[in-house]
C-alpha cells in the first residue's frame, strides 16, 4: 500500500507548522557583513596583490621559483644515475 500526501504551502508556512525558527533575519546580517569584508579586501584580490603576496622579492622570487620547478622537474641532479639496473638476489 502507498499513500502520498501533497502540501501545497510556501517555506515560511511550512517553517511555521513544523515549529523552525525563522532565520532570515539573521541570514540578511550575515550577507551584510560578508559583502562589507569583501568589499574592503576586494583589492587583495587584483593580479598585482597577489603577486605581491606569493612573491614579495618581484622577479627574483620568481625566478628562484622557476628554477625550484626546474629542478624537481629534471631530478634535482642530486640523485646518483645509473643505467644499468639493479639486482635483486
Amino acid at each position: 500500500m502507498k499513500i502520498t500526501i501533497d502540501v501545497d504551502c510556501t517555506p515560511e508556512e511550512a517553517r511555521t507548522f513544523l515549529g523552525l525558527p525563522d532565520v532570515k533575519p539573521f541570514q540578511d546580517a550575515m550577507m551584510e557583513k560578508m559583502q562589507h569584508q569583501v568589499g574592503t579586501t576586494i583589492d587583495t584580490l587584483g593580479p598585482e596583490a597577489i603577486m605581491k603576496a606569493f612573491f614579495p622579492t618581484g622577479i627574483p622570487g620568481l625566478e628562484e621559483l622557476q628554477g625550484m620547478f626546474w629542478r624537481m622537474a629534471t631530478g634535482g641532479g642530486n640523485r646518483e644515475k645509473s643505467d644499468k639496473p639493479k639486482d635483486n638476489k
